[in-house]
């Protein structure tokens, strides 16, 4: 299975890019499964149901979320009828929504795809260890899903790739986001899961991971807040990676970084371009 990450769609210049250069990927590159962290998409800060349907229609066969699932209210409610959105598997108990969902990839393939949120450096929630174990012991990689993504969207690299190990061998990949910098660590681990500590941010990086520059650095430099945080406008790099299963196992074979437009050095997947 070819799969395409797409690390976190940052305000209006991240969804042009997405718009412009995803449906081309998809045909080029014979995607099967494209997943794309939306939880920034509105503004920098949530998602409305608008967006999500814009995300949808380029290409999306499920948008993940993360700490700002929830600064558009209207998602509280829209989430219900939003099959393919999927928020942190470890919000409490009777949070709306659903934190992983069986997705029908577009040659026909069983794809659980799973958002979880960390809690080094982040908010107090439910222990995201034990809430994956939960996921892949009911369904296991290679008998009830074809392909396992998990989108650990955290702050400490160490929990990203403790939580790596911790489904090494039982998920096609572990991507990480949430730090809007594209790491240089993608790699397949022992047992076959691909891994990135972070997919980087689909959004214009002449910024401060993707906000307006004026404002961050008022606030670094006086403490004093004196407005609001506003999406940079400027051209978007997409960024994510590539991974391709094998449709036996369900397990990497390939991986790389995907870099395109914008102020990044482009990264191409060389394994698809043949």
């Amino acid at each position: 299975m070819r799969i395409l990450f797409i690390g976190d769609v940052v305000g209006k210049s991240g969804r042009t890019a997405v718009a412009d250069h995803l449906p081309g990927a998809i045909r080029d590159w014979k995607l099967d499964l494209v997943v794309v962290n939306g939880e920034n998409a509105a503004g920098g800060f949530g998602i409305t149901e608008n967006i999500y349907h814009e995300l949808v229609d380029a290409g999306a066969d499920a948008v993940t979320l993360g700490n700002h699932a929830w600064n558009q209210k209207e998602a509280l409610v829209f989430i219900e009828r939003a099959p393919r959105l999927i928020r942190p598997l470890n919000f409490p108990r009777y949070t709306p929504g659903r934190g992983a969902a069986m997705i029908e990839a577009k040659n026909g393939a069983r794809a659980l795809v799973i958002n979880v949120m960390g809690r080094v450096f982040m908010e107090p929630l439910n222990d995201p260890f034990s809430a994956i174990e939960r996921e892949l012991e009911a369904c296991p990689l290679g008998e009830a899903a074809d392909a396992i993504v998990i989108d650990f969207h955290g702050e400490a690299s160490s929990e990203k790739q403790g939580m790596a190990f911790f489904c090494d061998g039982r998920a096609s990949m572990v991507i990480g986001t949430h730090t809007h910098v594209p790491t240089a660590d993608h790699q397949i681990l022992s047992g076959g899961t691909a891994y990135m500590t972070d997919a980087g941010m689909t959004g214009d990086y002449d910024s401060v991971i993707g906000m307006q520059k004026d404002e961050p650095l008022r606030r670094f430099t006086t403490g004093i807040p004196s407005g609001r945080f506003e999406p940079a406008n400027g051209a978007a790099t997409l960024s994510g990676v590539a991974v391709e299963t094998d449709p036996a196992s369900g397990l990497a074979r390939k991986i790389a970084p995907v870099r395109i437009g914008g102020r990044l050095q482009p990264a191409l997947p060389e394994f698809w371009l043949s």
